[in-house]
């Protein structure tokens, strides 16, 4: 699953995390797949599976 790097800047907005939206804003792809850029994520305190399951409407799909 993809989402738009500017959802992901979006909720760190929201968080009061000015300073890692900008950063982000400069090293994610525009399009994000938290499987694959996972470290990038948890450098700005992301983690990839409540990314996941904030965008995915919740429904999982992880696995085991």
């Amino acid at each position: 699953m993809q989402i738009d790097k500017s959802q992901i800047i979006d909720m760190l907005k929201s968080q009061g995390k000015g300073d890692s939206a900008s950063q982000a804003e400069s090293e994610l792809p525009d399009k994000v797949d938290p499987e694959q850029h996972s470290d990038l994520l948890s450098k700005f305190g992301i983690d990839p599976k409540d990314l996941l399951g904030k965008f995915s409407g919740g429904l999982g799909g992880l696995g085991g």
